[in-house]
């Protein structure tokens, strides 16, 4: 009787205890959620950013994202391996999902990863490079823009890699139109902000006999209506383009050494969201869902390698709008599949 007193003691005990960690778990969560100073940071946040929300239900949902997303991005910093930092950027109250669904718009090719190389690349003999190359030293890159909500980062590639061979051969750069590969070239695999590929825009480019100057036809961050009139003023034309060899960063290097490269990565993970600065060595797979731009390639003081990369995310994004990802990966296909898919135009 007494040992079954006791066992029954011993369990009220127990569950007492239980339901007391349960009661401390939940008010510390409850603080945790309405912490003054969190809540003052969204506060912050949302006025730096310009974010209105449309009601009290969607102001609180954006803040537990915010919450979430600022809780890894301490983490991650706080960790003293890594290479590079993230930041509680524009895009903090969006769930990586949303993200990738607004600003991500490479559309995957049907036999891409089966792709047999063929046809002409002209820099296949190149045995020299240089150590760095940093097409913004040779004025051959332009301002980074921002694509806003609509998934054209296919358009913006392209176009920077354009804008990049026309300043090298021609000596004069200009910054091109996006807007008009949204509105006019949608009759194949492109489709505006619904997404695409840089070498069917190039394809289109070609077949138009040039691509309109951005001041005559400029960014509205939408689909709309091919103007025609303004697409009949060309301000650049190349007569065609190449692809450099599939999972090969020699290759790729060759070829970034002499021009900006349009590139297709995999830009899926909350690491590249927030990215900061620093050589960019983050969680990725070979998914490829975004379109940036090679222009350039260096090392850092204590040897990484890295590829220089051009972004349509805006300069508060990354260093500048740049990202730096780490060279010479362990994986054929570079780190975040950067080698599986790059390609140029020519003049």
């Amino acid at each position: 009787m007494t040992n079954s007193h006791q066992k029954g003691s011993t369990l009220a005990m127990t569950l007492a205890l239980l339901m007391l960690l349960v009661a401390m778990a939940s008010r510390a969560t409850s603080r945790t959620l309405n912490d003054p100073t969190m809540i003052a940071r969204h506060e912050q946040w949302m006025a730096h950013h310009g974010h209105i929300y449309t009601d009290e239900n969607e102001k609180q949902l954006r803040f537990q994202i915010f919450k979430n997303n600022v809780a890894y991005i301490e983490a991650h910093n706080a960790r003293l391996d890594q290479s590079y930092t993230l930041e509680v950027n524009k895009f903090a109250d969006l769930t990586n999902d949303e993200f990738r669904a607004s600003r991500n718009g490479y559309k995957k090719q049907p036999d891409s990863d089966s792709r047999v190389v063929s046809g002409l690349f002209r820099y296949a003999n190149v045995s020299a490079v240089p150590n760095e190359v940093d097409w913004r030293k040779e004025g051959a890159v332009t301002p980074v823009k921002d694509q806003g909500n609509c998934g054209c980062c296919w358009a913006f590639s392209a176009v920077a890699a354009m804008e990049g061979i026309n300043k090298l051969e021609n000596g004069k750069l200009v910054s091109l139109s996006e807007q008009e590969l949204v509105d006019c070239d949608i009759d194949g695999i492109d489709q505006g902000c619904e997404g695409g590929l840089m070498e069917n825009a190039f394809q289109f480019i070609e077949k138009r006999k040039g691509l309109a100057a951005e001041s005559v036809y400029p960014y509205t961050g939408e689909d709309g209506m091919c103007n025609t009139k303004k697409a009949a003023i060309p301000a650049a034309k190349i007569s065609g383009h190449e692809k450099v060899p599939a999972n090969n960063e020699k290759a790729l290097l060759q070829a970034v050494a002499n021009q900006p490269v349009s590139i297709a990565i995999d830009a899926s993970g909350y690491e590249f969201q927030f990215y900061s600065s620093g050589v960019f060595t983050g969680s990725c797979g070979t998914e490829l869902d975004h379109a940036i731009t090679a222009v350039g390639y260096g090392a850092t003081m204590d040897g990484t390698k890295y590829w220089l990369m051009k972004n349509s995310w805006g300069t508060s994004w990354g260093e500048n709008g740049y990202i730096r990802i780490k060279r010479d990966s362990l994986a054929k296909e570079g780190l975040c599949g950067i080698a599986m898919d790059p390609s140029y135009p020519v003049v």
